[in-house]
């Protein structure tokens, strides 16, 4: 992240810091909403809850690998939303930058 605000890309330096916290924001709204079912809440506070402790796949202190598996793991829950028709709804409550979104639903159709 730091070497992106070095070469002048404040922005995706930004939009990458706030990564993490938007999909938390992301999920939250997610577990509230009254269309997600039951089975998908589940998969939604595991993901909290594997976020929430401090054991990890890769510790934190590593940089940037130790923060880097949440983030995959993250990914990974929210491709399979995308992939069961959740992708209006992901649209409908991501609050970060577009450019994420898009991302974001990339990933989702892919494979």
């Amino acid at each position: 992240m730091f070497a992106l605000v070095l070469a002048g890309r404040r922005g995706d330096a930004r939009a990458l810091a706030t990564f993490i916290p938007d999909c938390i924001v992301l999920v939250t709204r997610l577990t509230r909403d009254p269309r997600v079912p039951g089975r998908r809440k589940l998969l939604l506070f595991a993901l909290v809850g594997y976020l929430a402790l401090p054991i990890d796949l890769v510790p934190d202190f590593i940089p940037v690998a130790g923060q880097l598996d949440d983030a995959i793991i993250v990914a990974l829950v929210l491709r399979h939303f995308i992939k069961v028709g959740g992708e209006r709804m992901i649209r409908e409550l991501w609050p970060g930058p577009e450019r994420l979104l898009q991302l974001i639903l990339r990933l989702g159709r892919t494979g």
